[in-house]
Formats: C-alpha cells, structure tokens, sequence
C-alpha cells in the first residue's frame, strides 16, 4: 500500500503482534469515535506540474519587492548560484544524521568545515555546530559566562546590541536565574567607564558586547578584556562575521566568546529567515558550548575521516548537567554558510566589505547633502551601516521611499534613521533613493 515505506507486510505482521493488536485500525481503537473524521477531506482538485506552477507564481505577485536599504541584523548580500547548487547535492542535503559517523560523512565533513571556518574569521580556539540565530547564541554566551565563572548570577549587555537579541537574551537570562544589568552608549558607543563602574561589585560573570553595535558604529573595544578580566568575569563579543574578513576579531580584542547571527554569510533575505546563530570560544571554555563539537581523525585504512568529537552537552549525555538542552544545530544553514565561505575565500569576503563600505558611504554623504538629515554620531567609523538625524515625517517618508520601491529609513526607538547599503546597492539605486527623498 505504501510502496516506499521499508517495512514488509511480514515486518508489519510482526510488530502488531507484539503490541497485542491484529491490525493498525485496532492500534488505535481506544481513540472515541467522536473525535475521528470520517467526511472526505475539503481539498482542492488535483493539479498538473504547470498549473501549481503558475498558483504559486500568482500568489508570489502579492509581495511587494522592494529594494534593501535596511540592515539591523539581516543583510542584502549576493549569494552565488553554486550555493544552492552544491548544497542539494544528496551526500550534503540528505546525509543521516551525525550520531553513526560511518554513515554520516558528509554531514560531518561540512560542520568540521563550518566550525574551522567559523574559527578562522573570529580568531577563537573552538566553535560549535551551529545554533538556531543570534539571538539563541547571545543567550547561551551569557550561560557560558555564568557556568564558567560560578557562584556569580549577574551579567552584563551593552544598549547597543539590536533590540531584537536584547528580547532574547532578556528572556533566556530571566528563566535561567541570571541577573541582567545594561551599559549605556552616551556616545553611540558602549560606556567603557560605566562598565568599569558595574564590574566593582564583584558579582559579574560576564559581559557582553557588539563589535559593531546597532548604530552602524565599530565600537573600540580597548581596554574591555583587562578590566572584565581582572574583575574575574568573561568577555563576549557579538559579530556580524561577514565583517571580520576586514575588522579587528574577537580574539584580537581579548574576548573570550564570539557569538552572532551568520545570515550575512550568503543566506539570502527571505521574509524573516532561516537565521543561523554562530558561537566559539578559546579552548579552555570549550566544555560548556552548547551542542556538539566534530573533530577530524583517519579511519582503520588512515584515511582522513570525522567524527563527533564532544557531545557531553547534549541532551541525549548528562542532560542534568548540561550548560544548555539546544541541541538542533541549523545544519542545514551550516552547510550553505559553509559553501558561501568557501566559494569566496578571503579576498571574496573583503571584497563585498570594501563594496559595502564604498557604498555606505556615499549613500551617507548624499543623504547629508540633501539637508534633510544630519549626522548623529560625527566621527563615528562604519562599515555598512549608520544611523541619522531627520525632522522628516516618519509616515510621510516611509510612504515615499515604499511607493517609489524602497525599504530604507528603519525608525530606531531613539528616533534615528537607520540606513544600510551593501555590495548589492548600485550607484543608480542610491541615486534614485537620494532622489525620492530630495522630493519630499
């Protein structure tokens, strides 16, 4: 009956008869026949290959495309067509899952490659498998600082993380006990003195970070490790790892986790996911990452091979004990994140940072010019994304910039525009945005 279904009609037999039961029908039999659904099910007709086809495209020409100008945590980069190409591939896409390493090559191959990417670009020891976004490996940052440092249930976050990983973090910290207290960015960067100030209670298990904060601005980190460190706490940093192929790591500033969301690591933009949280260590921390980590070994003939190196924090081993219960690992992102990285190496990676620089910035410029903004942190370094002042209408612009097709000028709770270009932005694009704006 289910011709693709592994199980004989022998296998069925069998198993039935184990459970004391003659057929599948009698298996559930306790179930109230007032529950069940005996009418024939309201479905559509059948339809041919072209005509879902063509459903599905009506449907797509409901969505309004717009062209990105925004940033905040999910960035329009390009994604080269190989991605999707080699990750269907069926060794990848439909590897087992990586408990029996004999049969599970190909998905272990990818998450080592992951992983020993992931290490390169953050300068940390150790990564883990992947997490659900960066919101999750924020959180589980924070639990690692408080599971590492013991008896210290206070922790600490700069206001320049994006609202969006405070939610998270905010929630993760509440139900696990810890205690959440904020850094203020006076400056538009995070208060190096008021950090001081908090460390002197003695009770910090860690503090964590923006590299580049939801300003747009690349916080100077100088000095944060020593004093977190000799507070005897852990310093965390949150990455957009795309931009580490340019800026000082993590590891550089003396940081002790590096956590973030990889989406801009060549997934594309597609109406609010899949995310895909990174997060590493240096190695001394390694046993209180969640998930798992996979090493690389030779089998019996000594050919190189990979297994699952450490596992001890999943909730299959010592779920009592664990830093953490996530054990789903987005793999499947991992996987295109690591054929993204791979396909364009370093010189790739700071191309489309030194694009997206060059275009940020004459966007910033030409909006200045246009003195219908101002700048709200002069002086202030940025990469590919800033943040302004206006006494525009905030309806009024947004319904210029939709009608005329753009998604730029995101409202900050402080009142700021938020803009944000990228090696996908044109000069003609710019242009035209500057120009919709110019006429308002």
């Amino acid at each position: 009956m289910f011709p693709y279904f592994p199980h004989t009609e022998e296998d069925i037999k069998a198993m039935l008869e184990r459970c004391g039961v003659s057929s599948l029908e009698e298996l559930y039999s306790d179930l109230p026949e007032k529950i069940l659904y005996r009418k024939d099910y309201d479905l559509p007709d059948a339809m041919s290959e072209q005509e879902v086809r063509d459903f599905f495209a009506s449907l797509d020409k409901k969505n309004k495309s717009l062209k990105i100008f925004v940033g905040y945590g999910a960035y329009d980069h390009y994604v080269p067509s190989a991605v999707s190409s080699i990750a269907s591939r069926s060794e990848f896409l439909t590897a087992y899952t990586p408990y029996q390493a004999e049969i599970s090559q190909g998905t272990l191959r990818y998450i080592f490659e992951y992983q020993s990417m992931i290490c390169s670009l953050t300068g940390m020891d150790v990564a883990n498998a992947s997490m659900y976004d960066g919101g999750t490996s924020a959180a589980e940052a924070l639990l690692m600082c408080a599971a590492s440092t013991r008896k210290r249930s206070r922790v600490l976050v700069s206001a320049g993380l994006l609202p969006q990983i405070l939610e998270v973090v905010r929630t993760y910290c509440f139900y696990h006990g810890l205690q959440l207290d904020s850094i203020d960015c006076p400056d538009g960067q995070t208060s190096l003195e008021q950090m001081n100030e908090k460390l002197a209670s003695g009770d910090v298990a860690g503090v964590l970070v923006p590299g580049i904060n939801r300003f747009g601005i690349i916080e100077d980190l100088a000095g944060f490790a020593d004093s977190v460190h000799s507070a005897g706490a852990l310093l965390a940093v949150y990455s957009d790892p795309s931009t580490l192929a340019v800026l000082k790591t993590p590891a550089q500033w003396g940081a002790d986790i590096c956590c973030g969301e990889a989406q801009s690591l060549g997934i594309p933009l597609s109406w609010g996911g899949p995310y895909l949280g990174f997060l590493a260590c240096r190695k001394e921390y390694m046993r209180k990452l969640p998930g798992r980590i996979v090493g690389q070994t030779t089998d019996l003939d000594g050919k190189r091979a990979f297994v699952l190196t450490l596992q001890a924090r999943e909730q299959h081993i010592r779920r009592e004990k664990a830093t953490s219960n996530i054990c789903s690992n987005q793999s499947l992102m991992a996987l295109w994140v690591t054929i993204y990285m791979s396909l364009m190496g370093p010189a790739g990676l700071r191309e489309v940072c030194d694009k997206s620089y060059g275009a940020a910035h004459y966007l910033k410029d030409a909006l200045v010019r246009t003195g219908k903004f101002s700048e709200a942190f002069p002086g202030k370094p940025f990469l590919q994304e800033f943040v302004l002042r206006s006494d525009l209408d905030p309806a009024a612009l947004q319904k210029a910039l939709v009608g005329a097709g753009f998604f730029a000028a995101y409202r900050t709770q402080e009142g700021l525009y938020s803009f944000c270009a990228t090696e996908q932005s044109s000069k003609a694009d710019i242009d035209a945005l500057v120009k919709v704006i110019e006429n308002i």
